[in-house]
């Protein structure tokens, strides 16, 4: 079952958003047993095309759109087959961060007076064979064109490795790590 959330942080509440480079995206996997915890974190810009409020039904619809699809990812992040993996769970949020208050009435600000907007998704899978698991192939590139890499982190019981994934060569090897 998949959990949507938006949230706006308000300004006396605020946290700061990690600092994000558009067209990357974060992921990090950790496998322990058959359990496998994703985390993602990806611009705004690359996920909508957009990190300011969303203004038209257009936009608001873009929004759901990707929410439904970041709700799903193993058709993002495909694992093989043998692997047997399924979703348990999966929560969306949109993180955002204005450098202004926005009043009712008032002129929207100008485009670089947004703040940045960041989509978060958190992942719990099982997998019946995670042995099996001996590579992922990101589909999300196809899914997002204005995604260009993913910094991946992967911690399992036989150590950590981080790496990048780009969209010309969307398929990576996790072998060693496994």
């Amino acid at each position: 079952m998949a959990t949507f959330c938006a949230t706006t942080v308000a300004a006396e509440e605020r946290r700061q958003l990690g600092p994000h480079e558009h067209g990357r995206s974060v992921l990090d996997i950790a496998v322990e047993g058959t359990r496998v915890a994703m985390e993602l974190r990806a611009p705004g810009m690359d996920i909508v095309g957009f990190e300011h409020p969303a203004e038209t039904d257009e936009q608001r619809a873009a929004l759901e759109r990707a929410k439904a699809a970041l709700a799903d990812p193993l058709a993002l992040f495909v694992p093989p087959p043998a692997a047997g993996c399924r979703l348990g769970q999966a929560t969306v949020e949109l993180e955002t961060e204005d450098h202004g208050e926005e009043h009712a009435g008032a002129a929207p600000p100008a485009e670089d007076e947004h703040g940045h907007a960041e989509f978060r998704a958190e992942y719990a899978l099982e997998c019946a064979d995670p042995g099996a698991l001996d590579s992922i192939t990101f589909a999300f590139f196809g899914r997002f064109p204005g995604a260009r890499a993913v910094g991946v982190t992967l911690v399992t019981g036989h150590g950590q490795t981080a790496f990048e994934v780009e969209r010309e060569a969307p398929r990576a090897r996790l072998g060693a790590v496994m």
